[in-house]
């Protein structure tokens, strides 16, 4: 297993389709989801520290495995099928719920779980960037001007 960090959301042009870039923590791979809008919101809410005044599916959900009495330890990213990325979210108890990864990097952003891959999966779609630092400040830079707004689906809010 290798450890993830989320380097955060996106909009992939001409497409406009969000998407979620992971980082191995220890190596030069990223991983680029695509993801959906209302997810690519949580996530920046999720990075942004956002708090909305009553929970989000993920903050309820987060609310409610506390709850029951358990943690989200980690997430794990499993596989890569027809070009689905497959998750689980692994609680304090061992027990393990498969998940989309979008929902999965959401809920570990409001719970600090860790977001770990198989190598397999790094293997298959991790990109190795040879000029990372260059890459992560545009990206960074990038981040810094969006806010979750723009996520949103055409014609809503």
């Amino acid at each position: 297993m290798k450890s993830l960090d989320v380097l955060g959301v996106r909009v992939e042009m001409p497409t406009s389709q969000p998407i979620v870039l992971l980082r191995e923590r220890d190596g030069g791979r990223h991983v680029p989801i695509w993801i959906g809008a209302a997810e690519a919101t949580a996530i920046a809410y999720a990075q942004e520290g956002v708090v909305p005044p009553r929970p989000l599916t993920h903050d309820l959900l987060v609310d409610v495995i506390h709850a029951v009495g358990r943690e989200l330890v980690s997430v794990r990213i499993d596989s890569v099928l027809e070009g689905v990325f497959h998750a689980s979210l692994v609680l304090d108890d061992d027990t393990e719920i498969s998940s989309r990864s979008s929902d999965a990097i959401a809920l570990a952003l409001r719970s600090g779980a860790t977001i770990v891959a198989q190598e397999s999966v790094l293997d298959e779609v991790g990109i190795e960037s040879s000029d990372e630092e260059d890459e992560v400040a545009k990206f960074k830079e990038f981040l810094d001007d969006v806010s979750p707004e723009d996520f949103d689906e055409p014609g809503e809010g």
